[in-house]
């Protein structure tokens, strides 16, 4: 499988639920930072599989009410996969609506991600999240 459709299959499976696939591909000690300015970046950059989870996507997932990470397009850049789409959700707090842009940048080393970069509207997820 390609770095890229590694990727592809990680975002088809997140869209189920599923960060399995994800966590799989990355290597135990990948960097994962998130956009400055976001709430969830607080723990910048998070180490392997668990701390994402716990850190990253549990607390999104708490947050968020249907949260997306709908991917528009894939570059193959080598080492780099750039996916570029849309993040969508409702706060389960307040009913607000998320509709940021974002930017992925996964680094890979061989067939692992070493490391993911994101690049999104985080005033918006600032306002948004309590």
């Amino acid at each position: 499988m390609s770095r890229v459709q590694t990727i592809q299959a990680a975002y088809a499976a997140f869209a189920n639920n599923d960060p399995s696939v994800l966590f799989g591909a990355m290597a135990p000690d990948a960097q994962w930072h998130l956009a400055q300015g976001s709430p969830l970046a607080d723990g910048n950059p998070y180490i392997g599989a668990q701390a994402v989870g716990e850190r990253v996507f549990g607390r999104m997932f708490a947050a968020f009410d249907g949260f997306t990470a709908t991917p528009d397009r894939f570059v193959d850049g080598g080492d780099d996969v750039i996916v570029l789409g849309r993040y969508n959700g409702t706060m389960k707090h307040s009913g607000a609506r998320l509709d940021a842009p974002f930017c992925h940048v996964y680094r890979f080393n061989g067939d692992r991600i070493a490391s993911f970069h994101q690049f999104t509207d985080s005033e918006q997820w600032a306002r948004l999240m309590p």
